[in-house]
């Protein structure tokens, strides 16, 4: 009770600050559209905002990636996985949420040795021969220190920042409050699927948290590139490695963002390109664990044209059967089978209210775009974002692990031709496209297929007798129920009804008028402008029925038409 009772205050002071930065970055098309820019700079100014002109002229995804740069580390990473949604958002949206930079100034070092001292048992300086204590790098989960061991081999220190672990976990609950909230409270909030978005991100953000994760994730892609020696992975120490500090081998090279650098170190662009290409897509396609994020900051540019890959904290996995699907996707579009690619799209989107002929023509006029175009001559990025802008123009929402890989790619491709302007994507994809193609025809694939089909549909036969007997002990409960949905069955019915209706009243008011037509006939002691008064009063109400009749008819016709 006292733990929830502290954490409320806690979460109630958070949430304080959050709806302070939302509200002074304000959403810049509402204010645009009242034409309230002024209004919005004067109450900055009263308000002592900060930069309140500058933020009545921010557009709204500059507006929401500076809220989030200033609320701290778990939003700026919140940031870098909705950079990824690529399916959800539009490029404007996307291109600044990859701005978010994962900087922070370093914790100083009395505090970080605390930290490496509680994980090493003992203090870093014992541990190791020597240990810089200015830091090499720093972000907001954790930051690097060079040091040496005792046997002259040069290592990183990659350490948790301290208290980091209990302000993120603070700021993920929130997050999950403000999701479910979101979804409750604003319709569209579900296009954008919030609550599944905040679950993704806690599974990820937790594992980037763990260090030893990050190591054991590192390790197992060095496992797949072990007879490479082009790709080098750093070794992890584990004698030293927790949850707190991962401790790895120091590559010393040229990072791959210093084009000038890598220049003067008399190292090959178009090399370096093929195989950092070579190496992503091989994880991708091959092995179908991945590096997520792989920008020219997590590369490294080795003596001998290799490459050194960095910072595991975010991997991707792909199953076999995703993998397969990938393949068939790119097979479709090549041969340009436009239904082919619909029907993959929609197996991925799960999305049942869709025009599905109305997709299948956008993908065609899709496909038909690219055709006879020169693979070098194709922008694998633009290829990529325009198959993405059909998936959110028709409402199609990805699984995470999609949207990931397609990120993952499209940076791929941007590394590519920023180390080799004639880098071409489609021709590095090509050979494992290919290879894969052929190893799902060879004979121990098509048996290992088979007899999973086999063994499907022996467990399938198997448990028919225990499925009928589960119906029927549901049918003699009365437990058994069967839905049949029709969509135009109301409808239909109650144009029987109108009809029918119309009918009886066309039928009454066709007897009326004979019989007022017989009485007008007889002799009467009472009379009206000279007629029969039933006869008078039976014409009358027969002119109400036609009269109703007629207008029936016109309104039902207006309805249709409308």
């Amino acid at each position: 009770m006292l733990l929830e009772t502290l954490r409320s205050a806690r979460d109630i002071g958070r949430l304080h600050e959050i709806a302070g930065v939302l509200m002074r970055y304000g959403f810049s098309d509402v204010v645009q559209r009242l034409g309230m820019q002024h209004v919005l700079e004067r109450a900055g100014r009263v308000l002592h905002w900060k930069d309140a002109e500058t933020l009545a002229h921010l557009t709204p995804p500059e507006r929401i990636c500076s809220a989030f740069q200033e609320l701290g580390p778990c939003y700026v990473k919140l940031g870098q996985i909705l950079a990824t949604r690529i399916d959800i958002f539009p490029p404007e949206w996307i291109r600044e949420f990859e701005k978010l930079q994962d900087e922070a100034p370093p914790v100083p070092y009395e505090d970080i040795g605390k930290q490496l001292a509680e994980a090493f048992g003992k203090p870093a300086e014992e541990a190791f021969a020597h240990v810089e204590r200015a830091a090499f790098a720093a972000a907001s989960i954790a930051q690097v220190h060079l040091a040496r061991m005792e046997d002259g081999t040069e290592v990183v220190l990659k350490v948790r920042r301290p208290g980091i672990e209990d302000v993120i976990e603070a700021d993920l609950h929130l997050l999950s409050k403000l999701a479910e909230l979101a979804e409750n409270r604003l319709p569209e909030a579900k296009r954008y699927q919030a609550k599944e978005i905040v679950r993704q991100f806690t599974l990820s953000l937790r594992r980037e948290l763990d260090l030893a994760s990050e190591a054991r994730n590192s390790e197992r892609i060095a496992r797949s590139f072990a007879s490479d020696p082009t790709i080098v992975i750093p070794r992890i120490y584990w004698t030293w490695t927790t949850s707190v500090v991962n401790v790895q081998q120091y590559l010393k090279g040229v990072r791959g963002r210093d084009i000038a650098g890598i220049e003067q170190a008399g190292l090959d662009r178009k090399v370096l390109a093929a195989r950092g290409a070579a190496a992503v897509l091989k994880m991708i396609l091959v092995d179908g664990f991945y590096h997520a994020d792989p920008h020219l900051g997590n590369f490294f540019c080795l003596e001998g044209n290799r490459l050194g890959l960095i910072d595991f904290g975010m991997v991707g996995r792909l199953s076999e059967t995703r993998r397969g699907e990938l393949v068939d996707l790119l097979q479709a579009i090549v041969s340009r089978q436009s239904y082919a690619v619909t029907e993959i799209l929609l197996e991925w989107s799960g999305e049942p209210n869709v025009d599905a002929e109305q997709l299948a023509s956008e993908v065609d006029a899709f496909i038909d775009s690219y055709y006879g175009v020169p693979l070098k001559r194709i922008d694998f990025a633009a290829l990529l974002t325009d198959m993405m802008a059909l998936v959110r123009d028709h409402a199609l929402t990805w699984p995470p692990d999609l949207s990931l890989l397609i990120k993952a790619l499209i940076t791929l491709e941007g590394v590519g031709r920023r180390l080799d302007p004639d880098f071409d994507m489609i021709s590095a994809l090509t050979p494992f496209v290919e290879q894969a193609m052929a190893e799902r025809y060879v004979p121990s694939a098509l048996a290992k297929r088979g007899l999973s089909h086999a063994r499907d549909t022996f467990d399938l036969i198997a448990g028919l007798p225990a499925d009928v007997r589960r119906l029927l002990r549901m049918a003699r409960r009365g437990a058994l129920q069967i839905n049949v949905d029709v969509s135009r069955l109301n409808e239909f019915g109650n144009t029987l009804d109108r009809a029918a209706s119309r009918v009886t009243v066309g039928v009454v008011t066709a007897a009326i008028i004979i019989g007022s037509s017989i009485v007008m006939s007889t002799e009467s002691e009472r009379e009206v402008f000279g007629m029969p008064m039933l006869g008078f009063l039976g014409f009358l109400g027969a002119c109400a029925g036609g009269i109703w009749l007629l207008f029936s008819i016109w309104r039902s016709g207006r309805k249709h038409e409308s």
